[in-house]
């Protein structure tokens, strides 16, 4: 009889295309899953209570997964560096598979995990899954790590890609044994547990989620977009008001589904293309893919970005950091359509369109003058695909103190709302009260003080202006060091 291996679902909550699984299954039929409700992440103080709910049911369809197949996914509540090893001796587990994470916490945990099984006696064994090419694996000629993402695109979009792994087809997993009764009660008996609703864990989250959780709602979400949005790609989003991204971010976030499957699913739409036109679009969102993966090297070879700024001249930039304007920001309350029509969607439903956040974050940043941190942090609040990574890198993109050739970028939220919400419908969906308002008034922002007091909106909290002109003048006194 096969023997029993452990695999430690993290990021991949899905059974297919998964690599850590794939080669865990070469080994055995004997598989079992585990997930770690881990208290050191649980009681961060930048969980999003709709991302925690999103994760919870994508458990909720990976636990049926396992039942479909013959075995089970268990769920502990310890630290990891305990309970994996703990559950491990009760099972008589021989391995212990996972897929690695590029987050420093992340890497440190795993250390401390693998360095208690092997010390007694459990083997070990990790994969890159979340990846289409390591984190060693793009670098310049002469070998150093890209900082700037042109030049990384160019080499990363050169090499092959892998093809999705032919993890556990449903049709031949009657092989894969699961836990008998007493094996159940041994590992009741090592801290496993039922899996908790995101509100027993303390999160509540009221609303719809705006994605749906799992493998296959990811799987049709991703159908959906290569059958439709993506041949309009490039010209669709970054308007707000259209239905003209993937909304896939999440679900990479969990790795519900892998991004093999995403880039296969990009080369077998181009192959279909009639049109250039087309096939631009879709190279468009491939580069998109690409910044995940800029992002997510640079947070693996750079650890101290989820600290602090990279670049010197931000590392002691002296923010304003007025609380009573960031408390505006938050709520969508700054006098400015744009930035408070983004900010209620994204305090409302856990999301927020990607051009939104490019706005938003320069708002604060460059005209409100608060520290890019205030606002990475209450996004990952809110978020449902917060992502350290993702999060972290556009932050520091729009607060210019990251990896980027052009270190001072600053938007005119009028001018953003002028070119990509024309017809005023994103803001009209989520600012309310200015709904009667021309569409030419909420663009200009000119909103006469009798009209704002008369319908609830504020005055603007700040000039733009003057503010840019401010920015600009603090940021000269502070220059790179050589």
């Amino acid at each position: 009889m096969s023997d029993l291996f452990l695999f430690w679902h993290r990021r991949d909550l899905r059974i297919s295309d998964n690599i850590g699984l794939a080669e865990a299954r070469k080994l055995t039929h004997k598989i079992v899953g585990v997930f770690c409700l881990d208290p050191n992440i649980l009681q961060r103080d930048d969980l999003a209570p709709a991302r925690v709910t999103y994760m919870i049911g994508c458990l909720q369809e990976l636990q049926r997964r396992y039942l479909e197949v013959g075995s089970q996914l268990l769920i502990l509540q310890a630290e990891p560096s305990q309970g994996i090893s703990k559950l491990a001796i009760a099972l008589d587990a021989k391995a212990v598979f996972w897929n690695l994470d590029v987050e420093p916490y992340s890497i440190e945990r795993d250390r401390i995990v693998s360095t208690a099984l092997q010390a007694i006696g459990i083997k070990v064994a990790t994969f890159w899954d979340q990846l289409l090419h390591t984190p060693d694996e793009i670098r310049t000629g002469t070998g150093t790590i890209y900082t700037v993402y042109t030049p990384f695109w160019k080499n990363w979009n050169s090499k092959p890609k892998a093809e999705p792994v032919d993890t556990l087809p449903i049709i031949s997993l009657n092989k894969l044994t699961g836990l008998t009764a007493q094996q159940q009660e041994i590992a009741k008996l090592a801290g496993t547990i039922r899996l908790p609703t995101a509100k027993e864990l303390g999160f509540i989250w009221n609303a719809p989620l705006i994605i749906e959780p799992g493998e296959n709602a990811a799987q049709e979400k991703l159908n959906y977009f290569c059958d439709r949005a993506i041949y309009n790609y490039d010209k669709q989003r970054n308007f707000p008001a259209i239905n003209g991204t993937s909304e896939l971010s999440a679900a990479l976030k969990f790795g519900v589904i892998s991004i093999r499957t995403i880039w296969q699913a990009t080369i077998t739409t181009i192959a279909k293309c009639e049109s250039e036109e087309s096939r631009t679009n879709i190279r468009t969102w491939q580069q998109e893919l690409a910044w995940r993966e800029f992002y997510q090297n640079s947070m693996y070879h750079f650890p101290e970005l989820a600290n602090g700024a990279y670049r010197e001249a931000f590392k002691n930039f002296p923010w304003e950091n007025n609380q009573t304007l960031f408390q505006a920001w938050c709520l969508g309350q700054t006098g400015y359509p744009i930035i408070d029509a983004a900010m209620r969607q994204l305090n409302q439903t856990g999301w927020m369109h990607n051009r939104c956040r490019m706005i938003v974050a320069s708002f604060l940043t460059k005209d409100l003058i608060i520290n890019w941190q205030w606002g990475e942090k209450y996004f990952m609040q809110q978020l449902i695909d917060g992502d350290l990574s993702a999060n972290n890198g556009g932050w520091q993109w729009s607060a210019s103190s990251g990896m980027d050739p052009k270190p001072l970028r600053i938007f005119n939220p009028f001018t953003q709302a002028q070119k990509f919400d024309p017809k005023t419908e994103y803001i009209r969906k989520w600012v309310p009260e200015l709904r009667c308002l021309d569409s030419a008034s909420l663009l200009a922002g000119k909103i006469s003080p009798i009209e704002r007091r008369s319908l609830g909106y504020p005055e603007p909290i700040v000039d733009h202006n003057q503010q840019q002109r401010k920015f600009k003048e603090i940021y000269k006194k502070y220059p790179e060091k050589p």
